[in-house]
């Protein structure tokens, strides 16, 4: 049996990274794993950049229509609805009886003037991949480019995909790191400073507060040009984080909102200083009394950050506009 043809390691979810490092790194390296897959008559989804398929299409010739190509915008845009997105569609395969391979190559890039590191939040719920579609029996294979993206992000890359397609063959990654270790390493993540002035500020103490809170948060994002649909999203990813603050943390709860350029920003500071579990958001909740909170607003916002310090538990959402609207039939205002 060939390297690439060799089996995952014992116990782990199968993902791979096929790290882009010149131009012709996807026709030498992916081309034969997909005629591989046609002529076993394997299933395939491979949900890539235009110019990614262009290439695959061209190389593949008849071979590209037993390949099933998957649309970018019906898996990715909110980083939450990504994970949740393609973890129902592996468990729909899985309930069907299909093993699919899915290649694909996400739709993030580094971008040194964004207000979060977005790549960071993606990288966090790619380590998530290994736990919660573990039991779903389809490989996934995940295209990154090293032109596109710093060192560091390679090498996080590589740390949460058990092995690497090489011209060597099928590799194991030995720097591969389980998720709640990976995730424990960015619990107290680094945020950036809060302005000096907020464009909102307010101070709930109890559960009664939460209406007039929502209500100005609501109008607040409208006035920053979001549509009412995409500012009931900010406001019900703030209630979520406000009420778990009120509940399970200690009032007085802070909740501060500002923009930076069209990225709405809101943050919640409660005074428990209860250190949240480092997977907390990124699974449903298994019964419908362990409530939601967290996991509902990970959905709702593009990048969810929680911090622990001085006595305060942060959590702060990020909603940029063209993420937030991508699901909503809308135009930008």
């Amino acid at each position: 049996m060939t390297a690439e043809l060799a089996g995952p390691p014992h116990g782990r979810f199968d993902h791979a990274a096929l790290i882009v490092d010149s131009d012709d790194t996807v026709e030498r390296l992916l081309i034969p794993v997909l005629r591989r897959h046609v002529a076993a008559r394997q299933d395939v989804l491979v949900i890539v950049n235009p110019e990614t398929e262009r290439v695959l299409r061209a190389r593949l010739g008849r071979d590209a229509d037993a390949v099933e190509w998957g649309v970018a915008d019906a898996f990715y845009g909110r980083l939450g609805f990504a994970f949740t997105g393609f973890k129902q569609y592996l468990q729909t395969q899985h309930a069907q009886g299909r093993s699919v391979h899915v290649i694909a190559e996400p739709d993030v890039a580094t971008d040194l003037e964004a207000p979060v590191d977005r790549v960071a939040a993606y990288l966090s719920y790619e380590a998530m991949c290994n736990d919660v579609y573990a039991g779903y029996g389809c490989p996934v294979t995940c295209i990154w480019d090293s032109r596109r993206h710093p060192t560091l992000v390679i090498e996080g890359v590589r740390s949460i995909h058990d092995h690497e397609l090489t011209a060597e063959g099928r590799l194991e990654n030995r720097t591969f790191t389980p998720a709640s270790e990976y995730l424990s390493g960015r619990a107290d993540v680094a945020m950036s400073p809060e302005p000096d002035v907020s464009d909102l500020d307010v101070t709930v103490t109890s559960l009664d507060e939460l209406t007039g809170c929502r209500l100005g948060l609501w109008a607040w994002a409208v006035e920053q040009g979001f549509a009412d649909a995409a500012a009931d999203q900010v406001t019900s990813a703030a209630n979520e984080a406000i009420t778990n603050g009120l509940r399970h943390g200690m009032p007085p709860v802070r909740v501060r909102a500002w923009h930076h350029d069209k990225t709405l920003v809101v943050q919640i500071d409660d005074h428990g200083g209860r250190t949240v579990p480092a997977d907390a958001g990124y699974r449903p909740p298994a019964r419908p009394d362990d409530g939601i909170g967290l996991w509902l607003a990970r959905q709702l916002a593009d990048v969810l950050l929680i911090r622990t310090d001085a006595g305060l538990t942060s959590v702060r959402m990020y909603f940029p506009y063209a993420v937030t609207h991508r699901e909503l039939d809308v135009h930008s205002a």
